[in-house]
């Protein structure tokens, strides 16, 4: 049994082995068959230490008993991984005979993982496997397409224990290779004082300007969600300085923490570091991190300069304060601390440089233990480095447990067909329209990501969207990158909205006004996915030209659709007004850049807007008399 001062003793050693461990495969890698099982065990045991059973319906001792025993049962599949791993790896698939310790130890794994999983993010995903789970056994009894014969516990225990198809395949892989390294770094970066530097220079930059808090709060929050990469983290540790700043200067507590909620979640679209589950994208898809991270630069400067509008138009709308010199003034001078900027411009320098992303971030991270001692004021002690020690473990564990489980799900649908059969009703179903497959996908994605994480959500909608509309004649990055997209914002849509749950809690707002204050934010660029899917170049794929051509293009559609939510062009819209210039602006989104339909759109919207602005400096009077 464990009490709580040698477990997290003993989890803090763990976490220390496990750092040396990935360190060491970067100069020596091994084979996926020992290195994922390793990770995968680590990363239970710490789960299990880091967030153990209370005694709220069980008594302690019993809490600790059933810890200690999951434990034990993670070192035990990890013993079996190891002792066995010649066999498994030279066995042959469908040939070779599955043994009774096999189903007992893949029985066992799948167990700790539904528990784990439950534990790192809640029931809804636990719920989500068991229906996996079910139909792989009793797919029979189903009807219509979703039927298949199903799997025999042999089978099924080789396809997802056994193999790299399953728990073991690419998202275990992905923790491994990426994940665990940009987590460590983000760790160290926040650890030396590298967040609230991101803040006070969002407030700087910005605090001046018409609602400037909401626009440090989009900055700040963009900056230090490039590098956590977790809407609900970057919420909280943004959220603590940004959310009471917005209230201070007269934004309502649900608006303020609304806008938090969603630029915390824009976030994982900002590079260079995305997200968790672009860099399961990566491995999806074969391609570099680097390349990824470039084809997400354009929807997501797309995204906030959409967001910066619609906020500097709502204070202007809404008469919002900003902040005044002697505000700015209170935080901490930036001078002394600039130099701390230089770990992410090295990381970045080192991704564009060709190096691998594993490496580049290890480097990073081992910056942030050289830069604060550039000067004497930023100098760190032991306390931040060995929280930083103890805090990437935690949260790689927090990550990987629940990807590696969502294994299960890809093994299932692959293997019985599933993905194919549901791409086939999906296009059944828009009988072959393009925009209404794409409508469909994105409303399901929506669903499936509410009250799961990016990455989970993202997997699943890889998995059983993305064959269909690259049926459609859409290229694979395209098609991968508009699943994405709508998991990111699944964050901020209710009726479960993790961001906007947790930007409500610390901003002592009512639940459900938060979420649907973000997620009417969030419509400001809700329809930029169907952008790069008709044009590759928003995506930065096909010449400079193009690229540069498609990413002004997008910007300008973005940015007269922002104008009708804002509700501001020179003086308050009517409704009539910001219906046209909506309209406008969601067709020059939509439409193929360059097209006639497109032009027509942007010339009548920005026609509009401007003719307002014009008018309104004519007629002064009309600032306090919005009727139109």
């Amino acid at each position: 049994m464990l009490s709580q001062s040698p477990a997290r003793t003993a989890a803090f050693v763990i976490g220390l082995a496990l750092i040396a461990f990935q360190i060491w495969l970067l100069f020596e890698p091994q084979q996926p068959l020992l290195e994922r099982p390793v990770h995968l065990a680590a990363a239970l045991v710490l789960l299990f230490l880091y967030k153990p059973l209370t005694p709220e319906r069980l008594p302690r001792p019993l809490c600790l008993t059933i810890d200690g025993l999951l434990i034990a049962g993670s070192l035990a599949v990890l013993g079996y991984y190891l002792t066995g791993f010649e066999r498994l790896t030279t066995r042959m698939e469908n040939v070779s005979p599955v043994f009774a310790t096999d189903i007992v130890f893949g029985a066992l794994l799948v167990g700790l993982l539904l528990e784990g999983a439950r534990r790192a993010v809640g029931m809804i995903l636990v719920w989500v496997l068991l229906a996996f789970i079910a139909y792989a056994f009793w797919g029979n009894v189903l009807p219509g397409w979703l039927q298949f014969r199903g799997f025999g516990i042999e089978a099924a225990t080789e396809i997802t224990t056994m193999t790299t198809a399953g728990v073991l395949g690419i998202t275990t892989a992905t923790s491994v290779s990426f994940v665990f390294y940009f987590i460590l770094f983000g760790a160290f970066y926040s650890a030396v004082g590298g967040g609230q530097l991101f803040i006070d220079l969002a407030i700087r930059a910005a605090g001046r300007a018409t609602g400037g808090t909401a626009k440090a709060a989009i900055i700040g929050s963009s900056l230090m969600g490039s590098i956590s990469g977790s809407a609900v983290a970057n919420v909280v540790s943004t959220g603590v300085f940004t959310i009471p700043l917005m209230k201070r200067t007269g934004l309502a507590a649900h608006r303020a923490s609304g806008i938090e909620a969603i630029a915390s979640t824009g976030g994982q679209l900002m590079p260079p570091i995305m997200g968790v589950a672009a860099f399961v994208m990566a491995e999806l898809l074969g391609m570099p991190y680097a390349q990824i991270a470039l084809a997400g630069l354009i929807p997501a400067l797309a995204f906030y300069l959409a967001l910066l509008m619609v906020v500097d138009l709502s204070a202007r709308r809404d008469g919002i304060r900003a902040l005044t010199a002697q505000e700015i003034a209170e935080t901490e001078a930036l001078g002394p601390r600039l130099h701390l900027i230089l770990p992410p411009i090295l990381l970045i320098t080192l991704l564009i440089s060709g190096f691998s992303a594993s490496y580049a971030a290890v480097i990073a991270a081992a910056a942030c233990l050289v830069v604060p001692f550039l000067r004497r004021s930023t100098w760190i002690g032991p306390n931040e480095i060995f929280g930083a020690l103890r805090d990437a473990p935690r949260q790689v564990a927090e990550v990987a447990v629940p990807i590696a489980s969502i294994g299960l799900i890809i093994a299932v649908a692959v293997q019985s067909n599933l993905a194919l059969k549901f791409a086939g009703s999906l296009l059944s179903l828009s009988e072959g329209s393009v925009y209404l497959s794409l409508m469909l996908a994105m409303i399901g994605c929506i669903v499936m990501g509410m009250g799961l994480p990016t990455v989970a959500a993202y997997i699943i909608g890889a998995v059983l969207f993305v064959p269909a509309i690259e049926d459609l004649g859409i290229q694979p990055l395209a098609a991968h990158f508009f699943i994405f997209y709508y998991c990111v914002l699944s964050m901020v849509t209710p009726p479960v909205a993790l961001a906007s749950f947790a930007a409500a809690a610390v901003g002592q707002a009512p639940a459900v006004r938060t979420s649907l204050s973000a997620f009417g934010l969030s419509l400001v660029a809700f329809f930029v996915p169907f952008a790069f899917v008709f044009d590759p170049g928003v995506l930065a794929q096909g010449s400079a030209a193009q690229i540069g051509f498609s990413a002004l293009s997008l910007l300008v559609s973005t940015a007269l659709w922002a104008v009708a939510f804002g509700g501001w062009a020179g003086r308050p819209l009517g409704w009539p007004s910001r219906s046209a210039i909506g309209a406008a602006g969601l067709v020059a989104v939509i439409a193929p850049s360059g097209s006639s339909l497109w032009l027509m759109a942007l010339i009548a919207g920005w026609a509009l807007t401007l003719g307002v602005a014009l008018l309104s400096r004519r007629s002064p009077e009309s600032l306090t008399n919005p009727a139109e």
